[in-house]
């Protein structure tokens, strides 16, 4: 069955890509947690909030919670709140951090290489085109749901 097969393999990528970005993790004293809390802010920097991060990640907000005071601790992660709105922490990376994220973005690419190693373009090409498919039926799907 499809279904299977993708729950089989997205499990195999995720324990992949774990182990390749566990020595940059263990090189900065970082968990995987905090880990990917940093690199979504440096990859999505226009979701700068906890809430943000817990919720297009898809994580808990414990968990986000917890990674940030570790990454704000060791200076890797700093907040502000905006003019006329206290209530919201903005969070961006500091210099510090940048070391962790030239590494972690090197470990990714190479996530990514190891995963299409073999592909033609074209075949990279046509994968994308059906993630791209995939994601918008995921989209829709959640669209009618919060219709009802």
């Amino acid at each position: 069955m499809i279904m299977t097969a993708v729950f089989e393999h997205f499990y195999a990528g995720q324990n992949l890509y774990e182990r390749m970005v566990m020595p940059v993790c263990k090189a900065h004293g970082l968990t995987y947690m905090e880990f990917t809390v940093l690199m979504f802010l440096a990859n999505n920097p226009q979701y700068d909030t906890a809430a943000q991060i817990s919720k297009i990640r898809q994580l808990s907000k414990s968990h986000v919670s917890i990674s940030l005071k570790g990454l704000q601790t060791r200076g890797f992660v700093e907040g502000q709140y905006f003019p006329g709105n206290q209530k919201v922490l903005h969070l961006r990376l500091t210099e510090q951090a940048q070391t962790v994220v030239t590494q972690g973005r090197e470990a990714q690419k190479e996530f990514g290489a190891k995963l299409i190693r073999g592909f033609t373009p074209e075949e990279v090409d046509q994968l994308q085109s059906l993630i791209d498919r995939i994601h918008e039926n995921m989209k829709q799907e959640e669209t009618t749901r919060a219709r009802k």
